[in-house]
């Protein structure tokens, strides 16, 4: 028999849409000699889907999907599908075996995360049995996502007479993500002595991005089929006896290309789904606005990209040249809208205020959200959404302004360390060479006071980043991070910045997840706090 692999991009909330998609995907499968298709996790609502979960007419909907969905089948095909379902007041993140009409069983997910991104605690009530269906002289186990990631729910499916696991799966990217899904799937394997399906989803959602890369190993945790990364695409496996066999076995991207790919990724479904007709940006001649251009063109087309450049008298003419040279080598259309006379305004309207204090970060503040409002007016007028340009080094650590450079509705590289986006915009043009070469290899400047550099403020990039992954990411406290070799005086500015500027990032717009964990959706701290450690 032949098993197909939906490894679709869905919609949260697009019932008649998804399943739509889903249908397509049975017709394509049984086309190509498939009699079994498996969708990723509540593939027919989308993932996840929030707190709609707690409204009774999305549950209702739900549910009327399903049954119209079975009905729509194949004749004599088989799909399992994940959706929500209702045991009384109880609801479960559920997979159902529909076939002729019919929904043949109904398999509850055991194992319900309630760490980093996800919430399930929240919303479902957890399964305590196995599902075991025949199919062509088959019998498939069914776990969902965290199932898999565990021990026991796999060993329930074997002991219930499995012969091969079926593991729907919404696992969001996140950097070295897809090895860590092959060391928990090989434990499953050498624990249960038998095959895994692994289905994933692919798309983004809000901040979260999926990339599909389902893949299959057989009874001795070899790999033998592959799909690509980052795209929608069916993958039919055959097999011999209970064992699959001679699948396709796509490269994996290395860590640059995998980035980009997500980040483009979410950019590309940000916009789509929530239907923008574009996008809007500022430029600066630097290089996180240059690599958000790059990403911006790449994920949507030059024709729905404008780039704008707001110059002051603090910019440098390179950054000029540079910015309009960027946007040339993209093919965007490109506006300098320079802000001198409303910088003069407002400094004009504030003098009596002002008078006899020196010019500080008050007038450099007034520059970036001259320019917020002046994009936020082109988005208003022409329904293109604003992406903002910071990268995680800087919402770290405050560097940067509330209602300027962070107003928008997306923020691209908000999970981005600075020394990423070097990575990453030489990368990009390794691919072809879009950005200029001196907009790369520039001392870093916000460009609001004279002979600013980043590094007057921060300490080198490579030291803030180190230092942040390991609070943020890993929660290390200031004392184990100065015992790893780090300057004791470095430590605790970057700890203590970061800690202050919690009140920013809860104000910042989302952006893509690339990290295990990235600020907002992971990491919930408090703004008022008085701990010290």
């Amino acid at each position: 028999m032949k098993l197909a692999i939906a490894q679709l991009n869905f919609t949260v909330g697009d019932l008649d849409g998804n399943a739509a998609k889903i249908i397509a995907a049975c017709h394509r499968a049984q086309a190509e000699g498939a009699s079994l298709l498996v969708t990723p996790e509540l593939a027919l609502t989308g993932y996840p889907p929030e707190d709609l979960l707690l409204r009774d007419d999305f549950c209702a909907a739900a549910e009327r999907a399903l049954q119209s969905l079975a009905a729509a089948l194949p004749r004599g095909f088989t799909l399992l599908v994940g959706h929500p379902a209702r045991d009384g007041a109880r609801l479960h993140n559920s997979a159902s075996v529909l076939r002729d009409g019919k929904i043949l069983a109904t398999y509850h997910k055991q194992k319900l995360p309630n760490h980093s991104v996800f919430d399930e605690a929240r919303y479902f009530v957890p399964g305590d049995a196995a599902l075991v269906f025949e199919h062509e002289g088959i019998k498939f186990g069914a776990l969902i996502c965290a199932d898999v990631w565990e021990r026991e729910p796999a060993m329930r499916a074997r002991d219930a007479g499995a012969q091969v696991l079926l593991a729907l799966n919404a696992s969001p990217y996140h950097l070295g993500k897809q090895p860590t899904r092959y060391e928990a799937m090989r434990d499953r394997v050498f624990d249960t002595g038998l095959p895994v399906v692994y289905v994933n989803l692919v798309g983004g959602q809000d901040e979260l991005v999926f990339d599909g890369a389902s893949f299959v190993f057989d009874a001795e945790a070899a790999l033998v089929a592959q799909m690509a990364a980052f795209r929608e695409g069916l993958g039919v496996i055959g097999f011999e006896g209970d064992q699959p066999r001679g699948g396709d076995v796509e490269a994996a991207p290395d860590l640059e290309a995998a980035v980009y790919e997500a980040l483009c990724l979410g950019v590309r479904d940000y916009i789509a789904k929530n239907n923008f007709p574009g996008v809007v940006l500022g430029v600066s001649g630097g290089i996180d606005s240059a690599l958000t251009l790059a990403i911006a063109v790449d994920a949507l087309g030059a024709e729905r990209v404008h780039a704008v450049m707001m110059p002051s008298r603090f910019t440098a003419q390179i950054s000029r040249t540079d910015a309009a040279q960027l946007a040339a080598n993209l093919g965007v259309r490109y506006t300098e809208l320079p802000i001198e006379n409303v910088f003069a305004a407002f400094t004009d309207t504030l003098a009596d205020e002002f008078s006899g204090l020196p010019a500080d970060l008050a007038e450099e503040n007034l520059q970036a959200r001259i320019r917020g409002n002046l994009l936020m007016a082109l988005s208003n007028k022409f329904g293109s959404i604003v992406l903002t340009t910071g990268n995680k080094s800087e919402m770290g650590v405050g560097y940067s302004t509330l209602y300027g450079d962070m107003a928008g509705g997306f923020a691209v590289l908000k999970d981005v360390p600075k020394t990423l986006v070097y990575r990453l915009a030489h990368y990009r043009n390794a691919i072809s060479s879009v950005i200029p070469e001196r907009i790369i290899t520039r001392a870093p400047s916000a460009e609001l006071r004279d002979n600013q550099t980043d590094q007057d403020a921060l300490p080198p990039y490579e030291i803030l980043d180190a230092i942040m992954e390991a609070y943020v990411e890993y929660d290390r406290s200031p004392a184990e991070i100065i015992s790893l070799g780090y300057n004791a005086d470095d430590v605790r500015r970057v700890v203590a910045l970061i800690d202050r500027s919690e009140y920013k990032r809860r104000q910042a717009p989302v952006g893509v997840r690339i990290t295990h964990r990235g600020f907002g959706r992971d990491r919930r701290y408090p703004i008022t706090s008085h701990f010290k450690s």
